[in-house]
């Protein structure tokens, strides 16, 4: 059903998951036939419909045996992913674009900051910086192993990039906060995908964090070796982009209140060593306090092309409001013209900075129907389509009309 509304409204490639429990229910080993069926068949129908598969290997769904093992921080994980991948490649030669991880950093941000996702730990950056260094290891480790390979088509990683800006750029403090933030969620994995090793002043920020909160990372010479053999391999890299934040500085303990109902105004994020959000700023915000930022993307892309010049290109993985849209039952559809001026203003963003030079392949929305959110669940919905949870209907809204005309005529309106 949804990649036959994809077909009629223009939608043209489509990201894709592999559950890695449904090949191999416990990680390694044993593989369960009716799985690698299954994926086939979608592919197939992908095809089909004339709707090219962007394959992610990793989506939040490390299989439970080897979660409950310690996840990637402990290291066996990453050599049963990289098995894992390889047997992908191997078994799927009809995909032609894969990503390894979707959004290693917060991964490591809600298991063991925030601790929204399981095991639910907060404010451990001993483990948060290890999650994303272990998680870079297994992508990197998989990138080379797809090209010694010989494998056909492209492979890259997807990472979630929030822009963090000093609240008042002239504060020594405020700007100190905006950087050592950019570190945990952006710097430090992105200076592990293109520099093969992270940068002195990204260590500097990293040792800092940890010196004040506690903890040590574990970073070997074979791991900056396998980092480096990779540095250049990635055909393409995927952004995802939502929000920027404003940092404050901030001198005390740690709390975050994670705003998991949409009732605006109920996030707290003020982090020891680090800073505190503003969330008092001249720009829209969604109920879930998420702050409305095109510019914010611009500048990450143009920050990639020039920090990262061997970034080789970028597709906009995912883009998208999250809102609670009214289902108008006599209509059938969602009037959702918040959602519509939002992708607006952001593909606006990246044409410019395609105009500046940077090399932009290609858009994903989020997403193409509503889905179960890992961190606010049914409530906040995000697709192009309404879903009736109960039946499992599909409407189309408002936006499906408006992007079906985008996809036909390719001019922003």
């Amino acid at each position: 059903m949804d990649l036959e509304l994809s077909e009629k409204f223009g939608v043209n490639g489509i990201r894709i998951s592999i559950a890695w429990s449904r090949i191999f229910p416990n990680g390694y080993g044993e593989v369960n036939p009716k799985g690698v069926e299954y994926y086939h068949k979608l592919f197939a129908e992908c095809h089909k419909r004339h709707v090219e598969p962007f394959v992610t290997l990793h989506h939040f769904d490390t299989p439970e045996v080897l979660h409950k093992d310690g996840d990637f921080l402990n290291r066996k994980t990453i050599d049963y992913f990289v098995d894992y991948a390889e047997y992908c490649f191997k078994e799927f030669p009809e995909v032609k674009y894969w990503t390894t991880f979707n959004e290693i950093g917060p991964i490591g941000d809600g298991q063991y900051l925030v601790g929204k996702f399981p095991p639910g730990i907060k404010y451990d950056f001993e483990k948060v910086f290890q999650s994303h260094h272990n998680m870079m290891v297994a992508h990197a480790r998989a990138v080379k192993l797809f090209k010694d390979g010989g494998y056909q088509g492209e492979i890259g990683v997807v990472h979630a990039l929030p822009t963090k800006y000093p609240f008042d750029p002239s504060n020594p403090e405020d700007v100190r906060a905006a950087e050592l933030e950019d570190i945990i969620h952006n710097k430090f994995i992105l200076d592990a995908t293109y520099l093969g090793k992270y940068s002195r002043e990204t260590m500097e920020g990293v040792q800092h964090i940890l010196s004040v909160n506690g903890g040590k990372l574990n970073i070997t010479d074979e791991d900056y070796a396998i980092l480096d053999a990779a540095k250049d391999l990635n055909d393409f890299l995927g952004i995802n982009y939502y929000m920027s934040d404003w940092m404050r500085g901030y001198d005390g303990e740690s709390e975050i209140t994670h705003n998991a109902t949409g009732d605006k105004g109920g996030s707290k994020y003020q982090l020891k060593g680090v800073g505190q959000r503003e969330f008092d700023v001249d720009v829209p915000r969604t109920d879930w306090d998420w702050m409305i930022y095109p510019q914010g993307l611009y500048d990450q892309i143009m920050r990639v092309v020039k920090d990262y010049p061997n970034y080789h290109k970028i597709y906009i993985t995912e883009n998208g409001l999250g809102y609670k849209d009214e289902f108008i039952e006599s209509e059938k559809t969602v009037h959702d013209d918040a959602r519509i001026d939002y992708v607006r203003q952001h593909l606006n963003v990246i044409a410019d900075a395609i105009k500046d030079g940077a090399n932009v392949k290609g858009y994903f929305i989020w997403s193409l129907m509503d889905v179960f959110s890992w961190s606010n669940g049914y409530e906040k919905r995000y697709g192009l389509f309404y879903v009736d949870f109960e039946t499992q209907e599909r409407y189309p809204k408002k936006s499906a009309y408006w992007y079906k005309e985008l996809a036909e005529t390719k001019e922003i309106k």
